[in-house]
């Protein structure tokens, strides 16, 4: 062979490595790329990604990097096998988590927001379409940052997706989902320690405080106070229909000065409940449950109905007639903290 077909096979040879390169690059990159899903934030058709099914960062735009948290629902955690009930495996609920975020990627959604920020920073924004589509698909849940129902288009969805045994549903449901725990040692001038737990029935919050220690990778498990809401919404029923009661409230409405709205960081303000008849059937119900489990009202009753509501609610339990609080196992999730989650920092049980 020649010296000239020798440099030709060479740099022809060299030519196919430096291709084969580029393609190996543009595949990673490809890989890499992180999918675009379409929504629309206030009316603007915006490029966003969808790192879970319940948050996203904006890819173009005006509010380029501008990280979302979506509020009226919750998914569960994306970063390992985080949470268990019922007859679930971890892995699999693992699995429903990731199905929640390949869900959202798939769609156009449409969201609203103020601009107002959550404790870590993030656009606070209300997608309704994409909060129903998850829950009723058995990918999400409703979710209330404080102690009142969630909404209701989101709770309906949740309850046809419980009575269809869809998704997370499928093997269990709780009384309360565990989405965030805290051990004691985290904060340990605190009086105490809290786990937040969201209820399965109309997704308000409920802090179960403690005193406890949890390890790193330990599964913490709940153990729930369940109440039997048959009875729970007859004696709610009687209530509203108490015409004694009725009138107790609004005559000490107009000498009480309203309760403020609470501020809920997801939905926006809370309008305030003026008076039993503002009080629906769900809010009824949720506020006599919590008394069942607490011996207290939850905090947006209004003034003028906590004495009246609480003589009823006390002489209910005394009679029996909301039956008894019981104990029994609750849902579990993973203690692992956030900076423990992901990359090179990552827990021990996390990594697979």
């Amino acid at each position: 062979m020649s010296f000239q077909s020798r440099t030709q096979r060479s740099a022809g040879s060299l030519v196919a490595l430096v291709l084969a390169a580029l393609v190996l690059v543009t595949w990673r990159s490809a890989a890499r790329a992180e999918p675009e899903t379409r929504v629309y934030l206030n009316g603007t058709p915006t490029p966003v990604y969808f790192n879970d099914g319940d948050s996203f960062r904006v890819l173009s735009g005006p509010l380029t990097g501008n990280k979302a948290r979506l509020g009226g629902y919750n998914t569960l955690e994306s970063f390992g096998p985080a949470h268990q009930w019922g007859t679930w495996h971890p892995w699999e609920l693992y699995v429903n988590a990731k199905m929640a975020t390949l869900n959202a990627r798939r769609g156009v959604w449409h969201c609203t927001s103020d601009m107002s920020r959550d404790g870590y920073g993030r656009t606070l924004w209300s997608c309704p379409d994409l909060a129903v589509d998850d829950v009723r698909k058995g990918l999400a849940h409703v979710y209330s940052v404080d102690d009142q129902p969630g909404r209701i288009e989101i709770i309906r969805a949740q309850r046809l997706a419980i009575a269809e045994h869809r998704g997370m549903w499928s093997h269990g449901v709780p009384q309360f989902i565990v989405t965030s725990i805290h051990s004691a040692s985290e904060s340990p001038d605190r009086d105490y320690s809290y786990n937040r737990m969201i209820s399965t029935r109309d997704g308000h919050s409920d802090s179960m405080k403690h005193h406890e220690n949890y390890d790193e990778c330990q599964m913490v498990c709940m153990t729930e106070k369940q109440v039997d809401y048959a009875r729970v919404d007859a004696v709610a029923a009687q209530l509203r229909e108490d015409r004694t009661l009725a009138a107790a409230i609004a005559s000490t409405a107009a000498t009480t000065p309203p309760r403020q709205p609470a501020e809920d960081s997801h939905n926006g303000p809370i309008p305030a409940i003026a008076s039993l008849a503002d009080l629906d059937n769900l809010h009824l119900s949720n506020a006599t449950a919590f008394f069942l489990r607490h011996d207290e009202l939850p905090q947006w009753v209004p003034p003028n109905a906590l004495a009246p509501l609480t003589r009823a609610l006390a002489a209910a339990k005394a009679s029996g007639a909301l039956g008894t609080v019981t104990e029994a196992p609750g849902s579990c999730m993973l203690n692992v903290s956030f900076n423990r989650r992901y990359g090179m920092n990552q827990a021990a049980c996390l990594r697979h």
